[in-house]
């Protein structure tokens, strides 16, 4: 390997990569409980209970890291505060840096399905692809509404002074069903788009590492490369690959975290009572 192959351009910072690896974690945590307990009349749910102590233990488990991941998510919301370039706000929201949706995401998003279909070639995308910021409010906005809800659930009678009874069920069903889709986003969608991929093929490194190849870069965020050259700000942002032992670090866990996640998703497939296979 040549030594400009080892180079890579910087995308995520250390704190940025610690706020992924916890939301992994807890993630993974939270659906093996929730699906163990949904699934506990079969031998698939009661193996996923048997891991965190029990039924009852799954359920305490579930309500402690949901909390952990509120506050995670309090934490995260501050730390957008500090990241906002308040003296051109609100103009620095809609920047090519932004997370924030913008209206040529739009035109990304057609771009990308022309380009799929052989009509175009590949458009060039800044440093967040339209896929990227969806992800990203996905769970933003996720996060709320099966936070709340689970917090209500978690609290039945300090929530029931506030909140009619029956809502108690409204909050379940929200909860669960918000539950379903995200695990199946994640695990479906999500980790076939960062590493199955063939341009990706075999792990998109960069959320474990913090950096992308420039090979890679240069053809998938043409756009962004050509920025930072014309900013003078290429070079600062290059590093050097990560160190073997590392990378297969990344690889364990990013494909362990892979095998948990499907085993979870078929698991409950194939235990659907409502599933005739």
């Amino acid at each position: 390997m040549d030594h400009k192959s080892r180079i890579r351009i910087l995308r995520f910072s250390p704190v940025q990569r610690l706020f992924h690896i916890l939301l992994v974690i807890s993630f993974l945590v939270q659906s093996a409980t929730g699906v163990g307990r949904m699934f506990i009349e079969t031998g698939f749910g009661r193996l996923l209970c048997y891991i965190f102590g029990g039924y009852g233990m799954a359920r305490v488990v579930h309500i402690y890291v949901g909390i952990f991941m509120i506050l995670g998510f309090g934490v995260h919301a501050v730390y957008l505060m500090f990241k906002v370039d308040w003296r051109r706000f609100p103009g620095s929201l809609f920047s090519e840096d932004s997370i924030v949706p913008r209206p040529s995401d739009i035109k990304g998003f057609f771009s990308h399905m022309q380009w799929m279909f052989g009509r175009r070639s590949f458009p060039p995308f800044d440093r967040w692809g339209f896929w990227e910021k969806f992800d990203y409010w996905a769970v933003f906005w996720g996060m709320v509404i099966i936070g709340s809800t689970g917090l209500i659930m978690a609290f039945p009678v300090q929530s029931s002074r506030y909140i009619p009874g029956w809502f108690l069920n409204v909050a379940f069903w929200i909860h669960r069903i918000e539950a379903i889709l995200a695990m199946g986003h994640v695990f479906i969608i999500h980790f076939f788009i960062a590493h199955l991929r063939r341009h990706n093929f075999p792990m998109d490194r960069a959320m474990f590492e913090g950096s992308v190849s420039i090979e890679s870069a240069r053809h998938e965020r043409a756009a962004w490369i050509q920025r930072l050259e014309k900013e003078g700000r290429l070079r600062t942002l290059m590093v050097e690959d990560a160190h073997p032992i590392r990378r297969a670090v990344y690889y364990v866990v990013g494909y362990s975290a892979m095998f948990i996640g499907l085993f979870l998703l078929f698991g409950g497939l194939l235990n659907s009572p409502d599933i005739t296979w």
